[in-house]
């Protein structure tokens, strides 16, 4: 009886402990709204509301950073880009890897808990522009949501990562991706998506959080005005528009940035590129083409506009301005305003208020040559004479790869200033691709693909009316001050894409690098305190949080993406697998850097050395290849190196490119694009590549 009696108890305190656990485990909106006030974890994208990716903690600060060492480390098991913020709540870390699976793990030790693969289809891989990456999940009450490569948003219990549900957001026959991560705003689980290169119509919706019912969704672009609008706001919209823009899609996608402020009730969303990206083609030159590269302020409960600010009107570049958008309460001229603040690609950082959208303030942040500035007076930019490309390649920067792309800045409080990762590179050749028709399942940009494979140098005349800092190097983390409206100090990289950054009340940035080091930095002057190699490039923002009175510092390390695919790994390393390390004061000094996969042993194959041949396959695979495989086929180490493809492959070399043998990997079916002759020219081409590697 008394052993019964003891059973009872047990279970009656097992049940109350589980009822506890599970408590612990939800956050609600009031948890969210006051995420800001505690650093112990980190509960959305950009740990709080305003997105600052700044932690009141000081425990690790700029007198002990240097005795950070390893506490636990985590193999994610991938081999393509890690972009992902993790979240951490009740000791807990979620995060994601490519192909959009999500992974829990324990704070303390790195235990895996739990793992969840979507099952995506690995053939719809070709819809992605810039690698099956995914920058994490949101979390809210008892469940953790992630939005899927091909297209679905799923609310997974945060416990045991079962599927409580699954709801496609996109049309599959259209080429939409999602590789953002969703955000939450009063009982809602917000997602956009991509797919403006290949020819998509953007948009954003917002779901239930508990039943992924549809509550409401924002059009980007306006559609076929002969099937009508769907409200007010998209009739606005086209009436910005020329010609035929709906039979390519339009574009306007708004792949990452969505935020939101709770007293306002705003949900503010950051739109992308148009689609093709030349205007000419688009709408016949005519028009801005709204709601293309804006920052569109939504309504939260119906998704209406209350106000929009385009930042680059008439968008001919690819100047999203999807870029991490960002809340602040700043006095200037000793008035407290509410602002929100972008980097976007095209180069120049905006400030405007929050509530009314009025431009406070946008000053160069890096070199540009296609606007001399922005008119304050009209919000507007003043182009330069070379800006457009109608009629003859044209010279510009930034580039279509921005001077900020997704990378996450951060903000601290104390010093006043943003940290900024900025892509510095070279001016790049725009040209209108002649005799442009659409075709779906390929890319749809209207600009000549050739021209990326070996971008010239551009003449001195082109940067004619530029603005902006001098460019000094390929990269460089900025610290701006969005009051002064100028960098404080800059830290220059000699490679272009680093990962996001992260601001502490220790008076510390930090920062990875796409030379794999992780660093740290004092936040008021820029001093370097402290720097690691983990062997791979970092392109994911770190994060920070406390247990049992230790602060933590975590990040996720793998390269991949646009930067990992176009071009060659600064570390060298092919093919490496992803690590989450995490860091703690005391840990772990002895550090054993990832490694990748070596590269195998070449073997000479007969080649076709005829110029005419050679460049018939450089220029197809200029347009159909590199922006997988890499320019000049210089793999950035996520996907197969082709010069070093094993004469196995070569023999089959058909069957990969024009029946689909490889699908099964994310490598697309080109049958509808490349003929026989266009796959034997890339197949020669490479092999002459591969013979120069032979006998360099």
């Amino acid at each position: 009886m008394l052993r019964q009696q003891k059973n009872a108890l047990a279970l009656v305190l097992l049940s109350i402990s589980l009822t506890f656990a599970v408590q612990a485990q939800e956050v609600t909106d009031d948890t969210l709204k006051n995420a800001a006030n505690s650093g112990e974890e980190w509960l959305t994208y950009g740990r709080d509301y305003f997105e600052s990716r700044f932690s009141p903690l000081n425990q690790i600060d700029t007198s002990n950073v240097s005795q950070l060492g390893v506490a636990w480390t985590f193999d994610t098991d991938s081999f393509r880009g890690l972009e992902a913020t993790p979240l951490i709540h009740n000791g807990i870390m979620y995060a994601t890897r490519p192909w959009s699976s999500v992974f829990a793990i324990d704070a303390r030790t790195g235990e895996k808990l739990w793992d969840f693969d979507p099952q995506v289809d690995r053939s719809i891989g070709w819809k992605a522009c810039c690698d099956v990456v995914n920058r994490g999940v949101a979390l809210y009450e008892d469940k953790i949501y992630v939005g899927t490569i091909d297209g679905r948003l799923i609310a997974l219990d945060a416990n045991t990562g079962a599927v409580v549900w699954d709801i496609l957001t996109v049309d599959p026959e259209r080429p939409y991706t999602i590789t953002g991560a969703p955000r939450i705003a009063d009982g809602k689980v917000i997602i956009g998506n991509g797919g403006a290169e290949l020819g998509s119509r953007g948009y954003v919706t917002a779901y239930d959080a508990e039943t992924g019912t549809e509550a409401w969704r924002f059009w980007v672009v306006p559609g076929n005005p002969a099937e009508g609008f769907e409200n007010p706001d998209v009739e606005f919209a086209a009436t910005t528009w020329s010609g035929n823009w709906w039979e390519v899609g339009g574009g306007g996608n708004s792949w990452d940035s969505i935020i939101y402020d709770p007293e306002a009730r705003l949900v503010y969303i950051g739109t992308g590129n148009g689609s093709p990206w030349s205007h000419e083609l688009r709408s016949n030159g005519e028009g801005d083409n709204l709601y293309l590269s804006s920052i569109v302020a939504l309504n939260v409960d119906d998704g209406r506009v209350k106000w929009h600010y385009q930042t680059t009107p008439a968008d001919n570049w690819d100047y999203t301005a999807v870029q991490p958008l960002m809340l602040a309460d700043i006095p200037f001229d000793g008035v407290l305003r509410k602002v929100i603040m972008q980097a976007p690609k095209n180069g120049f950082f905006y400030v405007l208020d929050r509530i009314t959208g009025d431009l406070i303030s946008a000053d160069p942040y890096a070199e540009v040559t296609w606007a001399s500035g922005i008119d304050l007076e009209s919000g507007r930019p003043m182009e330069t004479p070379q800006a457009r490309y109608d009629n003859a390649i044209s010279f510009v920067m930034p580039g279509p790869g921005g001077a900020h792309n997704w990378h996450p800045m951060s903000f601290n409080p104390v010093t006043g200033l943003i940290y900024l990762p900025t892509n510095q590179g070279s001016s790049f050749p725009y040209s209108i691709q002649q005799g442009f028709v659409h075709k779906p399942g390929t890319w749809n940009i209207g600009v000549t693909m050739g021209t990326m494979a070996g971008v010239p140098v551009r003449p001195e005349a082109d940067y004619a009316g530029g603005t902006g800092p001098e460019t000094r190097s390929p990269g460089a983390l900025l610290a701006w001050d969005p009051v002064a409206r100028e960098p404080r100090w800059v830290i220059d990289y000699p490679f272009s894409i680093n990962g996001g950054t992260l601001t502490t009340a220790g008076n510390l940035v930090f920062q990875g690098g796409g030379d794999g080091f992780l660093r740290a930095y004092t936040a008021d002057k820029g001093d370097l305190l402290w720097q690691i190699d983990l062997g791979v490039g970092i392109m994911a923002p770190p994060v920070t949080y406390e247990l049992d009175g230790k602060q933590y510092l975590a990040v996720l390390v793998g390269w991949g993406g646009s930067a990992g695919l176009i071009g060659p790994s600064e570390t060298g390393e092919y093919k490496p697998e992803g690590r989450m390390w995490t860091f703690v004061l005391d840990g772990d000094t002895n550090i054993v850097p990832v490694t990748g996969q070596p590269l195998p042993e070449l073997t000479r194959i007969e080649f076709n050395d005829d110029p005419a041949a050679l460049a018939h396959g450089e220029d197809i695979y200029g347009k159909r290849c590199m922006v997988c495989h890499g320019a000049g086929a210089a793999s950035g180490g996520a996907l197969a190196d082709l010069r070093y493809a094993a004469p196995a492959t070569y023999d089959i070399f058909h069957n990969i490119v024009r029946q689909g043998a490889y699908t099964g990997v994310g490598m697309p079916n080109l049958g509808a694009f490349v003929t026989e002759e266009d796959a034997d020219a890339v197949k020669n081409w490479l092999l002459s590549l591969r013979a120069d590697l032979m006998n360099p």
